[in-house]
């Protein structure tokens, strides 16, 4: 995982950019066979104007896109990406050279919103007999982005959840080694976490106690073939809280690994709230993981966690 910028998250809550309205000014339509407005995705957002603040929609058709999308802040935001259903629209690159050039598609500017659609990166790249590649199915860089029922597809460094608020719903999560990592201030919930290999869900990186970010994930299931911790502290203060979530024995044991963070144990927030399976058994959990009371919990509700201006109900429905 490439280094990662250390400002607060607190920036996204004033910098975003704000859409006119909760409408949809008008729809793109794409399909690889055509007759629709474009056959690709990249050439449909290249229609976008820059500066946009108006709610547009992208309407994938059912198909796998291979393409590798790069969109910057200067586009201004406000876009719905919309599939049939995650199992058949798909979009995927297979770079693997390293985190930063992998990533299948990247997102810098506020106000998103996908459904239906899985974000697959390269999986079977091996860099020897033990050791997959690194690669990004998709990365999360700006404010108020929400998914529901898409799908991340990946093995290490599956989906960049970095920096801006950030809601996922009812979302598959497939990979083995730090599959959900990054700045991100982000709620999962009811999603599936799928672990494919040896190694930890987790790698979050909020360098400061003053950092508004952190990952909850709420009402999840986590299952797969592989054994994983839930989370490894990629920065000092790192926080990841599972809550009312089911754990299949992939969850290893001791649950959590501080890393490269010995010494900062009192400062990582790493905590299980009301979890069940037999991966859920805190018996042999790490000594630091931290107990939560109930007005901690309260907290991480979604609404006060990421939702204080109501921004998930004014994205078009």
């Amino acid at each position: 995982m490439p280094h990662h910028d250390s400002f607060q998250n607190v920036c996204f809550l004033l910098s975003a950019t704000e859409c006119q309205n909760a409408s949809i000014a008008y729809t793109i339509t794409v399909s690889q066979s055509g007759g629709t407005n474009f056959t690709t995705l990249t050439d449909a957002l290249n229609s976008i104007p820059s500066g946009n603040n108006q709610w547009i929609k992208i309407l994938l058709s059912p198909g796998t896109y291979k393409e590798q999308i790069i969109v910057e802040k200067d586009k201004g935001g406000c876009i719905i990406l919309e599939g049939n259903d995650r199992t058949s629209t798909i979009i995927t690159y297979d770079n693997h050279s390293s985190t930063l050039d992998s990533v299948t598609l990247a997102l810098y500017f506020d106000n998103f919103v996908a459904r239906n659609v899985t974000f697959k990166g390269c999986i079977g790249a091996l860099l020897d007999d033990t050791q997959r590649a690194q690669a990004v199915a998709f990365r999360s860089y700006g404010d108020k982005h929400a998914f529901y029922s898409c799908g991340f597809v990946g093995y290490q460094d599956t989906l960049w959840d970095d920096h801006g608020r950030h809601y996922f719903k009812s979302c598959y999560i497939e990979g083995a080694v730090d599959f959900i990592f990054g700045n991100g201030q982000s709620v999962y919930e009811q999603c599936t976490i799928n672990v494919t290999g040896g190694g930890f869900i987790t790698a979050q990186s909020r360098p400061s106690a003053n950092d508004t970010s952190g990952y909850v994930f709420r009402n999840c299931d986590v299952s797969g073939t592989g054994h994983a911790d839930l989370g490894r502290a990629y920065d000092a203060f790192a926080r990841v809280i599972f809550i009312d979530s089911k754990f299949s024995e992939v969850v290893n044991p001791e649950g959590w690994f501080i890393w490269h963070q010995s010494g900062h144990e009192n400062d990582v927030t790493f905590a299980e709230v009301n979890c069940t399976g037999p991966g859920a058994d805190t018996s042999k959990r790490i000594p630091w993981e931290k107990k939560l009371d109930s007005s901690a919990i309260m907290q991480y509700d979604t609404q006060t966690f990421i939702n204080q201006d109501g921004w998930i109900a004014n994205q078009p429905l």
